[in-house]
């Protein structure tokens, strides 16, 4: 498997795992069930829709499905099913819903998107930037926005290339960075801006950006310096690199009178997508 995605339908995320060798997008079951049904138990819908199709048809949809590590709430890798567009397509006509038209047309519009993107890869960048654009972004936080994931880009590269586990380790570290330059974990962050699935960095002002950008890329710095090795030796760094943003908040918020950690989020803004 290989990139992990969060992809829009109708201003909700869905999220799903790319594999470069099959060629082919694998989606959340449960995220797709929860925009279709608006249900707020999603995984107990999925739970007794398996069982109705299997007395109805002798299927067991959850068995042909596979078993994925995709991004939850808290940040973590956990377990999921997963569906490629065919078997998510079978699913969807088990599911009476409203949206389930307008869904497959954007099943299938994601699917091409993201062969065009191996292609030409800037076109996912665009894509990025025009949706902030339509969420009503200016353009001083979407310059921040993308130089904060190009760090943070570099980073994980290092971690990937110095023995760190790309599963629940990324997450580790990047909470120990966060912590230390935030005084809030990730999910503290996120529930301090009443946040539930959306990724915590699209609701940050341009300030939390700029020292969350700080804050990793003295990561990286400090990890080269020390050719930190192995998630033991790279927690170190994130803690020296965490630190060296901490310090210059507090300086930032002593001259200012102002907390750089805002309660601000952005869900409001997902009504200006169409």
């Amino acid at each position: 498997m290989d990139k992990h995605h969060l992809s829009i339908f109708e201003g909700k995320k869905i999220r799903s795992v790319w594999d470069k060798k099959t060629k082919k997008e694998y989606f959340s079951v449960v995220d797709a069930i929860e925009i279709l049904t608006d249900n707020n138990n999603p995984e107990h819908y999925w739970f007794e829709m398996n069982n109705r199709v299997e007395r109805e048809s002798g299927i067991k949809l959850a068995k042909i499905c596979l078993r994925l590590k995709m991004r939850a709430t808290d940040g973590k890798l956990k377990i999921s099913d997963a569906a490629d567009s065919e078997l998510l397509l079978r699913i969807i006509q088990s599911i009476p819903s409203k949206k389930a038209e307008p869904f497959k047309l954007w099943l299938a519009k994601v699917g091409n998107e993201r062969l065009l993107d191996l292609s030409d890869p800037e076109r996912s960048l665009n894509r990025a930037r025009d949706y902030w654009q339509r969420m009503g972004r200016s353009e001083k936080w979407i310059q921040q926005r993308m130089m904060s994931q190009e760090t943070r880009n570099k980073l994980t590269d290092y971690w990937k290339t110095h023995e760190v586990n790309e599963q629940n380790e990324y997450a580790i570290l990047t909470n120990i960075i966060h912590e230390e330059w935030s005084n809030l974990s990730v999910r503290e962050h996120k529930k301090f801006k009443n946040l539930k699935r959306e990724n915590l960095r699209d609701h940050m002002t341009e300030a939390e950006l700029i020292f969350t950008t700080l804050a990793e890329f003295s990561t990286r710095q400090i990890a080269e310096k020390l050719n930190s090795v192995g998630f033991i030796q790279n927690k170190i760094p994130a803690k020296k690199g965490g630190r060296i943003a901490k310090i210059a908040r507090l300086e930032l918020e002593k001259r200012t009178g102002k907390s750089i950690i805002s309660s601000v989020n952005y869900i409001s803004d997902r009504k200006k997508i169409t």
